[in-house]
């Protein structure tokens, strides 16, 4: 039988992680191995100067007191190593995964691990503002598609796969889109604020976040209510600079 490994970065009670188990229980045995709260924007980091510790939920179902990566690595090096899956997915996250945004993702960080590790991986992001409902039909029916014909195929090593799908009843999705990584815009993103007591704080994230309007990325996809499967490669090599500097005197 098919193993498949689930993590997020949403945490073990995401209905995002539940969604994404619904969507992929058919294909296979279903492991999830999960952050035991809200590890957002953790991007790839792995604890490496505390102990990490896991707790059984329920069958099946383990939260670790890590990020998405540990989660990951000590899924596959540890909790499954004499078991290992066949594929790994990450999501499904509440908030799009777009552009730059992806190099801060714990969602996307947790499926670049298993991608480092050996293993085919793909995340899943629905996009979301607030006061919208959150529909997860889509990307169920989608993920479970996609998930049997990445099985079926295999991907090309040191490649994962991050989808975006938007946040629509499916009769209303455009389709599918095959897209490259987009740029985002950042404005005026940090929040300056005084507490009761007189002292600044700042916030992170704040209001002038847009994107570059180009056709063919992640956002003009989801946009234009497509979704969005960007194949990302983690060899950040950048051959035509490398070509340049073979040019340069470093004597």
């Amino acid at each position: 039988m098919v193993r498949i490994l689930l993590s997020n970065d949403d945490g073990i009670t995401s209905p995002g992680l539940r969604a994404l188990h619904e969507a992929v229980r058919p294909l296979g045995e279903v492991t999830v191995v999960a952050p035991d709260r809200e590890q957002s924007a953790a991007g790839h980091s792995l604890s490496l100067h505390r102990p990490l510790r896991i707790e059984r939920v329920e069958e099946g179902w383990h939260a670790v007191d890590g990020t998405p990566t540990d989660c990951v690595n000590l899924a596959l090096n540890g909790l499954l190593k004499d078991r290992r899956p066949e594929i790994v997915l990450s999501g499904i996250n509440r908030g799009a995964n777009l552009g730059d945004d992806i190099t801060y993702s714990g969602t996307v960080a947790a499926a670049m691990e298993a991608t480092l590790l050996g293993l085919p991986a793909v995340a899943f992001s629905v996009p979301y503002e607030p006061g919208q409902p959150m529909r997860y039909g889509l990307a169920i029916a989608f993920a479970r598609k996609l998930t049997a014909e990445v099985l079926r195929r295999g991907l090309k090593p040191g490649v994962l796969l991050n989808v975006n799908v938007p946040n629509l009843p499916e009769e209303e999705c455009a389709g599918v889109r095959l897209t490259r990584q987009g740029k985002r815009i950042y404005g005026d993103a940090i929040v300056e604020k005084i507490d009761p007591r007189g002292r600044e704080y700042y916030w992170i994230g704040g209001n002038g976040l847009s994107w570059v309007e180009e056709r063919g990325t992640d956002f003009d996809a989801v946009a234009h209510r497509a979704i969005s499967v960007t194949p990302i490669r983690l060899d950040l090599t950048d051959f035509d600079a490398l070509r340049e500097l073979e040019r340069w005197d470093f004597r």
